[in-house]
């Protein structure tokens, strides 16, 4: 059983969420809080798997409350897809978005991806926020990527320009374990979460560059 948790200032939208999570065998809505204090607050007496997480709330916004919550997966809740608090809720931890009217089965699908340890934000999504937002936030101490092997490297790379690991894979011409080993190192060496901040990370820290996906 998940055990989710809804964080949003508005009543009505938790409870058409908790409506549609209520509805589904493996999923259980736990807890409710109205801010990110309250949410931090119910988090220290309940177990919870992911947080569904809205951004614009009064006493602490979901970016701060983010950057707090240790353990549970973090999903944020956006009105926009292009939105520099939900940019910035990914720096801070948070396993990807979501847009507000998102469909009952896109919501329920996300929450399962996240629980299952990935992110639900598509690369080239996320790349296309760092466009817009990522000049505007402030600079942080990156971890250095001088660790990682040249292989691993690569593959940070690749997964910063969207491709995918089966994509990765066809092109280093190796097994997709691998690629998933090599991308698990690259999390561990450099202290990041999921994909989505492998993106961010390559983003900020300049090591993008052209690639060129093999022809054929």
């Amino acid at each position: 059983m998940i055990r989710v948790m809804l964080v949003d200032d508005q009543e009505l939208l938790r409870a058409g969420f908790r409506m549609v999570l209520g509805a589904q065998p493996d999923i259980e809505v736990v807890a409710e809080a109205g801010d990110g204090e309250q949410a931090l607050e119910t988090l220290r007496g309940t177990e919870v798997d992911v947080v569904l997480m809205d951004v614009r709330m009064p006493r602490m916004d979901g970016v701060e409350a983010t950057a707090r919550i240790r353990g549970p997966r973090v999903l944020i809740l956006t009105t926009f897809d292009l939105d520099e608090y939900a940019f910035a809720a990914v720096k801070a931890g948070a396993s990807g978005f979501l847009l507000k009217d998102v469909p009952p089965a896109d919501l329920v699908n996300a929450i399962r991806t996240v629980h299952a340890g990935d992110a639900v934000v598509a690369p080239r999504t996320l790349r296309r926020m760092l466009d817009r937002f990522a000049a505007h936030l402030p600079a942080e101490n990156l971890p250095d990527a001088a660790e990682l092997t040249p292989r691993e490297r690569e593959v940070l790379l690749m997964v910063a320009r969207g491709l995918s690991n089966l994509e990765i894979a066809a092109g280093l011409e190796v097994a997709e374990g691998t690629v998933k080993t090599h991308l698990g190192r690259v999390l561990a060496k450099l202290g990041l979460r999921d994909r989505a901040q492998v993106v961010a990370y390559a983003y900020e820290a300049g090591l993008i560059v052209p690639f060129h996906r093999p022809n054929g």
